[in-house]
Parts: structure tokens; C-alpha cells; sequence
């Protein structure tokens, strides 16, 4: 509708005012169990059998991870936290963020999804950040969290390399937590470093 009519019109208006995004979004999704592909066969664009084969845990935790983060900006808990956190631990260097961020989101990820940890741990990141007084810099811990859901190595569940590694029976789960500790902390390091840099060349900081 906006692009037709223009994002200033009024027709525009009046349906974004009626129709937000979580709506049209569920409005959108259900159609697919009534548009057919073959009217005869009775076949639809998507049948129940299907739907339940998608990761609904997956998006069970994306969604809850964009809850919990906006709760926190408007409750007014994220400043809460990321004062406390900045007054007790003396936490205002964006390093010393950038790394609490990449830790915490290498943790989750040893026993969720590399999507599901950054679903998680980045709109929770965000307003912790932007209350510690970070202001545009708060995008810094954000991106290392990123990629520090990718560098879960100890545990068989972590990613789906480690689970064919281990699968393999070659490697013991003893072993592979003590290679992945060591792999995580150099991770780590690496993120921290690496992130900090890119954003010193791009101007954040």
C-alpha cells in the first residue's frame, strides 16, 4: 500500500493505525493454509502436515528474546542493570562490554542454537549497553554477541559440526570440552579484538 499510494497518504496511514506489523504478519502467514496450488487435489500453498516441521522452537525463542529485550527498555530495568553494572564493576569501556557481551552469548550457545543465543542475548545486549552510557557505540557489544553465538565449542549440541565431530565417536566428550574451553577463550579474544578494531575503522568509536 505505500508504495502505491505513499507512505504520507492517508489511506496509508489509517491502515498502518489498524493494522500493525504483528497482524499483518498472522494475516499473511494464514493465507498460506488457504491459497491453493491445485484447486482439483484440494492442495494448498501450505497443509498442516508441514507446519508442524517448522522449528517452532526456534521462534518461540526469537520471539521471546525480542519480549524480554523490549520489556527491558520500558520497564526501565535495562538502565537499571546496565547502571548497576557500571557503578559496582566499574563497567563503562566499551572493550570490557564488548567483552561481557561475547561471553555471555558464547555460554548460551553451548546449549542453544546459534540463532536462538543471538535472539536471545542481543535485545537484552542493546538497552544494557545504550544505558552504561554507550549511546551509538551500544551497536559494538551487539555485533560481537553476533558472532560469539557462533563460537560455542565444547559441548556436542552446541553447532552442528560438534555434533557430527562427536557423532563420529572419535573424539570424547572429555576431550571436546577441553579443546572447546581453550577454542572459546581465543574466540573470545579474537571477537573482542577484531570487533573493537572494525569499529574503530568504520568510525563508531
Amino acid at each position: 500500500m505505500g508504495l502505491v499510494a505513499g507512505d504520507t497518504s492517508d489511506i496509508y496511514i489509517t491502515m498502518t493505525e489498524r493494522l500493525p506489523e504483528e497482524v499483518v504478519a498472522i494475516v499473511a502467514a494464514s493465507l498460506l493454509f488457504v491459497l491453493p496450488i491445485n484447486w482439483k487435489e484440494r492442495r494448498f500453498t501450505l497443509n498442516w502436515s508441514d507446519a508442524v516441521k517448522i522449528d517452532w522452537g526456534t521462534i518461540l525463542l526469537f520471539g521471546c528474546g525480542i519480549a524480554l529485550g523490549t520489556l527491558l527498555d520500558e520497564t526501565g530495568l535495562a538502565t537499571v542493570v546496565g547502571k548497576g553494572m557500571a557503578d559496582t564493576l566499574g563497567v563503562t569501556s566499551i572493550v570490557v562490554i564488548t567483552a561481557l557481551a561475547t561471553l555471555i552469548a558464547i555460554v548460551i550457545s553451548e546449549t542453544a542454537s546459534n540463532t536462538a543465543s543471538v535472539a536471545i542475548i542481543v535485545p537484552i545486549v542493546l538497552p544494557i549497553a545504550s544505558a552504561a552510557g554507550l549511546g551509538a557505540q551500544a551497536l559494538i557489544p551487539a555485533f560481537a554477541a553476533v558472532f560469539g553465538a557462533s563460537y560455542g565449542f565444547m559441548l556436542p549440541v552446541s553447532t552442528p559440526p560438534n555434533a557430527i565431530v562427536y557423532g563420529s565417536g572419535m573424539v570424547p566428550l572429555t576431550k571436546m570440552i577441553r579443546s572447546g574451553f581453550v577454542f572459546d577463550v581465543i574466540g573470545l579474544a579474537l571477537i573482542t579484538i577484531g570487533v573493537s578494531v572494525m569499529a574503530r575503522v568504520v568510525g563508531l568509536v
